[in-house]
This record gives C-alpha cells, sequence and structure tokens, in this order.
C-alpha cells in the first residue's frame, strides 16, 4: 500500500509516521523510490499506539521493545527452520 493508504488505515498523522520511519519503529519497503506499506506495518503501528497510549511507554521504551519483539521474531524464524531442516534430515 502507498504512504496515503497507510496513513488512512493506520489513523496516524504525517507528522507521526515521519517520526516513525526517522526512528527506523516502521521500515517499509522502497522501490523506485517510493515507499511501500504492508499489513505488518499496520500491526506494528497498532502494537506502538498500544505501547505510547496504553501501556505509557516513553519513545526509548519504545525502542527497547520493539528491538526485542525484532529478536523474538528472529529468533523463532531461525528455529522454524531449524526444525524444517530437521524433519528433512528425518524423512
Amino acid at each position: 500500500m502507498t504512504k496515503q493508504e497507510f496513513l488512512i488505515s493506520s489513523g496516524l498523522q504525517v507528522q507521526v509516521l515521519e517520526f516513525w520511519l526517522e526512528q527506523r519503529w516502521l521500515v517499509p519497503e522502497e522501490a523506485a523510490g517510493e515507499m511501500h506499506f504492508h499489513d505488518i506495518d499496520i500491526a506494528r503501528a497498532h502494537l506502538i499506539r498500544q505501547l505510547k497510549d496504553d501501556l505509557g511507554a516513553n519513545d526509548e521504551g519504545i525502542d527497547v521493545i520493539l528491538h526485542l519483539v525484532d529478536q523474538v521474531h528472529g529468533l523463532r524464524r531461525v528455529l522454524a527452520e531449524l526444525r524444517e531442516g530437521m524433519k528433512e534430515r528425518q524423512g
């Protein structure tokens, strides 16, 4: 989805999105000089909003939390690949 579609879907203001992009809390794909957002970016935007609005996390806290979430997802991906590799060797 385009930047404008993302803004509508996420309910974010342009300034907020620009700040989040600057902080690298959201990292959309770029092609031909244009940003392309996906459903995962919408989910991440909702998570950031919840952390800020519902839990009162500050910007430094958001940095730490998102880093940890990314590490957990990376580890889950590695474990899934290992599991698949083990299945292939067994059978």
